[in-house]
């Protein structure tokens, strides 16, 4: 990628490598998304990046639509970030997510973040994640095919990819309305 040499053709050459605290190492893009839990989960923000985008760069951006009335935002360790935890308290929720090491100099406030992830209610929290946000990026990659990507090239892939989260939403939202039973079926409207 420094000297610019592509070894074989096919290669997005917009695409970048990145760490992802679910998956490792990977080549590509990153889907960030907020989405709602309980019964009925569907994304409520997104974003879309080159996979070397660190999370904690988009958390302003994915939770600035938020609306009124969110509690907790469960994320993986790669949110654990001071200004993302005063981000979150200035948005009147709290950012629930694994803590890093602690040290001999750790502050108080990092100490009472990382008992309240520890206790119970915040292990609750947390594992609404493994229920909500995985499974629905799965689902959105499964319903709408993108997983591998049919384009190249960031523009497009961005295009793909949030345009599918918006259909996604869309269409929920349309089910909700007109009271389908499950409102997540959504790939016979689809044709797929």
């Amino acid at each position: 990628m420094i000297k610019g040499v592509v070894p074989r053709s096919g290669i997005d050459i917009d695409a970048r490598w990145g760490f992802s605290h679910t998956k490792g190492w990977l080549f590509g893009y990153k889907l960030h998304i907020t989405a709602s839990t309980g019964s009925l989960v569907v994304p409520l923000s997104a974003d879309f990046t080159q996979a070397d985008v660190q999370d904690n760069q988009v958390y302003s951006a994915i939770t600035y639509p938020l609306p009124q009335g969110v509690r907790y935002m469960a994320a993986d360790s790669g949110y654990d970030d001071y200004k993302l935890y005063n981000l979150s308290i200035d948005r009147e929720f709290e950012l629930v997510c694994p803590v890093s090491q602690i040290y001999s100099h750790t502050s108080s406030d990092r100490l009472q973040l990382i008992e309240f992830y520890e206790s119970e209610l915040g292990q609750e929290i947390y594992s609404w994640r493994g229920i909500s946000v995985e499974p629905l990026i799965e689902h959105i990659k499964d319903v709408f095919k993108i997983d591998p990507l049919t384009v190249r090239g960031y523009q497009k892939a961005a295009g793909l990819v949030l345009l599918s989260v918006l259909i996604y939403q869309i269409i929920v939202y349309y089910n909700c309305k007109t009271r389908k039973e499950h409102p997540k079926a959504i790939k016979h409207m689809l044709g797929s």
